[in-house]
C-alpha cells in the first residue's frame, strides 16, 4: 500500500468507534496503519485512537471549516497514494464533510472503498425498542426553530421510525418543537451511546424533556412514527402557522394548499378548511 506507480491509488473510508475504542475492526486498524496520510475530522480525536493502538501515520485536517479549501489538495495526493478519511466517530461521509471529498474520487475514477464499523444510526435503532424495518434519518435537526419546525411539519405523516440527532445545549428546544408539530410521542432518547455514560431513555416526548432537565453529551433522538391518523393539531399547529406564513407572502390559496400538502400529505380539505379559518 502507500505510493505505488503501477496501480490506481484508493480512498479508504475507514469507520472508527463512537465512543468505546474496543470497537475498532483488525481491518480498519491494518489500513490506518498501511496508508501514508489520515485525513480527519477532529486530528486530535483521531491522534488518540492512533496513538491507543500504536499507529505511527501522518494526519492532515479535513472538516467543515476547510472542506473546499482542502480538497484539491487531498485529490492531489489521491494521485500518488491512497488516503483513510475518517470523522470524528463512526462513518466518514454521513452527516459530516466527508461525502463531497468522496463524490470528487468517485468522478475521478479512484476507487473508493468502505471499511465498515461503529455507527451511531443503527445502533440507537437497534436499542431504541421501536420499529427498525424502515426508517428516515435526518441527521441533525437544524439549528434555527422556524427551519426546525419546517423539517418537522414536512414529516407530520411519516409512518416509518424517525432518527435524527441533536446537540445538549438544542435538546429540550427540539424535544418541545417534536412535541408540538409531531405529537406527544414514544421516543428513544439515546445518550453517549458506548460511552462511560451511556443512557437511553424509552417513553413519551413530555416524558424525555421532564427527565432531561440539564442535558449533557451527544444525543440520538429515535422517534415513533405517524400512526397514520390524521390529528387536529397538525392543522391547527405548525400547518397554521404556515399557511398564515405564505398568505402574508402573497401566495395564493391553491398554491399554498398544493406546497404543504405535497410535503405534509395532509388531506386538502382539512388545508382547505384550515386557510379559511386564518384571522
Amino acid at each position: 500500500m502507500g505510493y505505488n506507480p503501477t496501480a490506481m491509488a484508493t480512498l479508504y473510508l475507514v469507520a472508527t468507534p463512537i465512543g468505546n475504542l474496543e470497537d475498532i475492526s483488525q481491518r480498519a486498524l491494518r489500513i490506518l496503519g498501511e496508508v501514508r496520510l489520515i485525513a480527519a475530522e477532529d486530528t486530535r480525536r483521531t491522534r488518540r485512537l492512533l496513538t491507543a493502538y500504536g499507529i505511527r501515520a501522518s494526519l492532515t485536517s479535513y472538516y467543515e471549516h476547510n472542506r473546499k479549501s482542502k480538497l484539491p489538495y487531498l485529490l492531489g495526493r489521491l494521485e500518488q497514494e491512497d488516503i483513510a478519511l475518517v470523522s470524528d466517530a463512526g462513518m466518514p461521509g454521513i452527516s459530516d464533510p466527508g461525502c463531497e471529498l468522496v463524490r470528487a474520487a468517485i468522478e475521478r475514477g479512484i476507487p473508493v472503498i468502505a471499511i465498515p464499523g461503529p455507527s451511531v444510526l443503527p445502533t440507537a435503532l437497534a436499542v431504541s425498542g421501536l420499529p427498525a424495518g424502515q426508517f428516515v434519518y435526518l441527521g441533525f435537526l437544524p439549528r434555527k426553530k422556524g427551519e426546525r419546525k419546517r423539517l418537522l411539519g414536512s414529516i407530520d405523516t411519516e409512518q416509518r421510525t424517525i432518527v435524527a440527532l441533536e446537540a445538549p445545549h438544542r435538546l429540550l428546544a427540539s424535544l418541545t418543537d417534536v412535541e408540538e408539530i409531531l405529537g406527544d410521542r414514544e421516543i428513544a432518547v439515546c445518550r453517549e451511546l458506548t460511552k462511560v455514560h451511556e443512557e437511553v431513555f424509552r417513553g413519551t416526548v413530555s416524558e424525555a424533556k421532564a427527565h432531561f432537565s440539564q442535558p449533557r453529551g451527544e444525543f440520538t433522538l429515535v422517534i415513533e412514527g405517524h400512526s397514520g391518523e390524521v390529528r387536529e393539531v397538525g392543522v391547527t399547529g405548525f400547518i397554521r402557522e404556515e399557511l398564515l406564513r405564505l398568505r402574508r407572502e402573497g401566495i395564493p390559496a391553491k398554491e399554498a394548499l398544493a406546497q404543504l400538502g405535497s410535503t405534509t400529505r395532509l388531506p386538502k380539505n382539512l388545508l382547505y378548511k384550515a386557510w379559511l379559518e386564518l384571522p
